[in-house]
Parts: structure tokens; C-alpha cells; sequence
């Protein structure tokens, strides 16, 4: 497992729930120590992850960190013997993940492209939802690591495909959770105990998932990060890149991506997703000024 984030350190969680081997790194000193805790082993380096496994879990940031981590001084190119199945669980870049694969291919390394709909702890308790891009044969050889960590997963296409299933699940998924804090904030304007009323809309037509997930949270104002504002606005800005290239005009997200850097803007950047109904709060406050 290199990345040992919120995301990672969930994967991690199952695999070695299953009684699996988890070998991993981080940059984060920290993060390799808590890996340790939890029973697994830490080395230093992208490289020496490599040295006693054949499949291995990334979960970074950005493509471009992706890339440094396989391709760098210290990545997993340069280990003795580089793994044969690499499964990058980052919300990646569809093109350049293409790329990676097709250069990964020609050393014989199967790269299966695998983002997991869903916060960190959905991960953790096995409900995100795995969507692979990459060769199937690929697919099938790692279908058990994809059953420790996720009850449904699913093979999407060709390299890329994980990646671009991904970018439209979260524009989905973030519109639901502002819509949600716009409801909940509206609600409150009307004076309704918060509780009892999200209860309410769960039996309602209007129910969706980010209720369960996030209606709590904002209710009660715990934002420690399960899944963080900024990772969001990360996403949603490679995703109106990729709405730009395909002449696919995405209004709401524009509209949402406004509302985050704004959150961002106001201190709201590590705090969890749910934060957003801060903003919509302040969007309130100022409208009576």
C-alpha cells in the first residue's frame, strides 16, 4: 500500500482483516507508524514495497504523484523485482492514467486504474464501490483484493475507465451533499428540530445516500475529515477539464465548485465534506446584511 491517507489506511484496514500481508509507505512518518499498529509493515521507500509483494495498492493525490511514485528515483520501477499488478485507487486523470498503463505494459506490469466511490469510512465498513478500468484478464487476478475491500466492485472498460466512472460518480455525489446542506440550512430557517426533520426527508422521495452519510455530520457539526473539502474541489476541477474537452456543459458543478473554493477560501479546506453546509450557513448570514 503506498499512500496511507484516509483512504489508504482504510483499504489497509480490510486487507489485513482478511489476513492479508500489507506492506506499505508514506510520506507522512506518522501514517507508516499507525500502519504498524494495525499489524502491517512499514518501509521507507515506493521501491522496497515491492520487495516482498506482487500486487500493490496505490492511493495518492494526483496522477502526476502517481507517476513520481512508479517512475522516480525511489518508485516501484526501480525495485528488484517491480510487482505484476498495480491497483491505483487515486481519482486520477483518465488520459494520463492511459499513458501510465500502456508504458507500464511494455515491462509486463498489468496497471488496473480502480477509484472507490465513497468517504473513508463507507471504505472502511466495505460499502464504496470499486469501478476498474484495465486489461480484464488483469481484473480477474485481483478480484479477491477487490472483495476484502469492497462488497461491490465492478469492471468498468479499458484504462481510463475506472478514472472517468469516477469523475461522473462524484459530480453525483457532491451535488447530492450540497443539496443536501442547502435543504438542511433552509429547514433550519423554518425553525424544524434538525434531527426529526432529516429523519423525515429519509422517507421521502428526496432520500439519498449523502443523508446517511453526511446529514449527521452536518447537523451536528462534526467535520472531522472522512473525505476532505479540498480532495473534492481537486476533483471537480479535473472534472470540468474534462467537461471542457468534451463540450459537456456541467452548470451545477460550476455553481458547486464556486461554493468550495469559497469554503477553501473561509478555513474550510482539511475539514470534512460535510462542511460545506458552513457555507451555505454563511451564503444565509449575508443575505440578511
Amino acid at each position: 500500500m503506498i499512500g496511507i491517507g484516509l483512504v489508504g489506511t482504510a483499504i489497509s484496514e480490510n486487507l489485513l482483516r482478511a489476513g492479508y500481508l500489507v506492506v506499505g509507505c508514506d510520506i507522512d512518518d506518522g501514517k507508516c507508524r499507525h500502519l504498524e499498529k494495525m499489524g502491517g509493515r512499514a518501509v521507507s521507500a515506493p521501491r522496497e514495497v515491492a520487495a516482498d509483494v506482487g500486487r500493490v495498492f496505490l492511493s495518492l493525490m494526483t496522477t502526476n504523484i502517481v507517476r513520481e511514485v512508479l517512475m522516480g528515483p525511489d518508485g516501484l520501477l526501480q525495485a528488484r523485482k517491480p510487482p505484476g499488478y498495480i491497483i491505483d485507487t487515486t481519482t486520477g486523470d483518465p488520459e494520463e492514467t492511459v499513458k501510465i498503463a500502456r508504458q507500464l505494459e511494455k515491462q509486463g506490469i498489468r496497471f488496473l486504474d480502480s477509484p472507490i466511490s465513497g468517504s473513508s469510512q463507507q471504505i472502511r465498513n466495505r460499502k464504496g464501490v470499486v469501478m476498474v478500468g484495465g486489461r480484464q484478464e488483469a481484473y480477474r487476478k485481483c478480484t479477491d483484493l477487490f472483495g476484502a475491500i469492497a462488497r461491490d466492485f465492478a469492471y468498468i472498460g479499458p484504462s481510463g475507465s475506472g478514472c472517468s466512472a469516477k469523475l461522473v460518480s462524484n459530480v453525483i455525489l457532491g451535488l447530492n451533499r450540497l443539496v443536501l446542506a442547502e435543504g438542511l440550512v433552509f429547514a433550519e430557517r423554518f425553525g424544524f428540530e434538525l434531527g426529526a426533520f432529516l429523519a423525515l426527508l429519509k422517507k421521502t422521495p428526496a432520500y439519498s445516500c449523502a443523508m446517511d452519510v453526511k446529514g449527521k455530520k452536518m447537523i451536528a457539526g462534526d467535520f472531522t475529515p472522512q473525505s476532505r473539502v479540498s480532495q473534492h474541489l481537486k476533483d471537480l476541477e479535473l472534472t470540468l477539464r474534462y467537461a471542457d474537452k468534451l463540450a459537456q456543459p456541467l452548470p451545477l458543478t460550476v455553481l458547486h465548485r464556486k461554493i468550495l473554493q469559497d469554503a477553501i477560501a473561509a478555513g474550510d479546506g482539511e475539514l470534512d465534506n460535510a462542511a460545506v453546509v458552513k457555507q451555505i450557513r454563511r451564503l444565509a448570514n449575508r443575505s440578511e446584511e
